[in-house]
């Protein structure tokens, strides 16, 4: 179903799919519109549990998509650096497809704590009270990662 990696020589390790998920700042989503065009936006997420997590408002173009497909695929690049005199970039990008769907209660408020511990870890007292007064106000999405792979050049 999922394609092999053409240039097998730049595969990463599994090990190192993960260390380059759990170190990225940013995702890019991508889902189907109704019209059939895809839609991709950056997001904030983090991987958590072996799944990738993001939140988001009540309501949107991205949970229309999910609601109506759920398959996705979500993508981060890190460690870039450009090289001119080779035209090309150095860079590690992992790539999954899976399919995502709203969670609630306790998992929900598990991923919302993840989420402030990768990205506000020094304030995590606020961040618990900010979930507190904010989960309402939000959904939660996790992506059941069903395929990911990793690429880099060095």
């Amino acid at each position: 179903m999922f394609k092999e990696m053409r240039k097998k020589e730049r595969q990463l390790a599994s090990e190192e799919v993960i260390e380059n998920l759990n170190k990225g700042e940013y995702g890019v989503l991508a889902t189907v519109n109704d019209d059939g065009y895809p839609y991709s936006i950056p997001l904030s997420y983090v991987y958590h549990k072996g799944n990738i997590y993001f939140h988001c408002a009540i309501e949107g173009q991205k949970l229309n998509n999910i609601k109506r497909n759920s398959k996705v695929s979500f993508c981060i690049t890190t460690d870039t650096e450009i090289l001119p005199s080779q035209f090309s970039t150095k860079y590690k990008s992992v790539v999954i497809f899976g399919n995502a769907e709203e969670v609630f209660e306790v998992e929900k408020e598990e991923a919302l704590l993840a989420l402030i511990e990768k990205y506000s870890g020094e304030f995590l007292e606020q961040g618990k009270k900010y979930i507190s007064a904010a989960k309402d106000k939000t959904k939660v999405i996790r992506i059941k990662i069903n395929h990911i792979s990793g690429k880099g050049r060095k």
